[in-house]
């Protein structure tokens, strides 16, 4: 079998490196099983990353001047939202849906005990009392 062509091979690693990080198919965020779990997470890394962007850009446009602090800026506007997508991704990947049951039985225990408080014909049995 031939070799594919140096575009081919550059057009796939196009695709696949877009995969592994925009599409919740191939990123680790697959692991959450609620899609609007998937959806919210991936629109706070998509904002994150378009304020670093946002940055960077108008810092190479000569928007602010350069100096040390700018500097220290810029870096950190690549190097935060970096350690914040792979924690986000590595969280997801770890815990896969367990943390995300937990969640749900922990708010479903929460939502008995505070409708039982809501409701006026609770009755407290006290077996001292009925015996």
């Amino acid at each position: 079998m031939k070799k594919p062509n140096i575009l081919k091979r550059l057009i796939m690693f196009i695709v696949d490196s877009w995969r592994v990080v925009m599409d919740v198919k191939y990123n680790p965020l697959k692991h959450i099983p609620d899609p609007s779990l998937q959806t919210y997470f991936m629109l706070i890394l998509f904002t994150i990353w378009s304020v670093a962007f946002g940055l960077i850009a108008i810092f190479w446009l000569g928007f602010i001047g350069y100096n040390i602090m700018t500097s220290i800026i810029v870096h950190l506007s690549i190097l935060i939202p970096l350690a914040f997508t792979n924690a986000v991704f590595v969280d997801a990947e770890r815990d896969g849906e367990k943390w995300l049951k937990e969640w749900r039985e922990e708010q479903s225990r929460y939502m008995i005990i505070k409708n039982r408080l809501k409701t006026k014909n609770l009755v407290l049995w006290n077996p001292y009392k009925e015996a």
